[in-house]
């Protein structure tokens, strides 16, 4: 697996953390440790998607990139995120069309 592989990646990562920040869909206060143990997919029982996408995902994909770890074989996030941000009044395109990015690059 080619280090480029990890740079396209990582800078995704940092345009949905920005992009988020744009949306105002970054949370400054942490939630309860008890919430991010939660064992359903995406924490749906205890976060909302864009909490999961802050909290769980960005940390752990973050983690993996910065120690080298393998990647995951397969991601599909971008499905989730457009059922969840259907919620949403605001306009959560430029996010969906990021996750769909870092699902090809790890796909890929």
């Amino acid at each position: 697996m080619g280090s480029s592989k990890y740079h396209q990646l990582a800078d995704v990562l940092l345009h949905i953390e920005a992009t988020m920040r744009q949306q105002s869909l970054w949370s400054k206060q942490q939630p309860e440790p008890w919430r991010l143990e939660s064992i359903q997919p995406f924490c749906v029982d205890t976060l909302s998607f864009q909490q999961w996408l802050q909290f769980i995902f960005l940390v752990k994909m973050r983690e993996i990139i910065e120690t080298g770890q393998q990647l995951p074989s397969c991601c599909d996030i971008a499905p989730m995120a457009l059922e969840s941000f259907k919620q949403l009044e605001q306009q959560t395109d430029g996010i969906v069309h990021l996750l769909i990015e870092c699902d090809q690059i790890i796909a890929s």
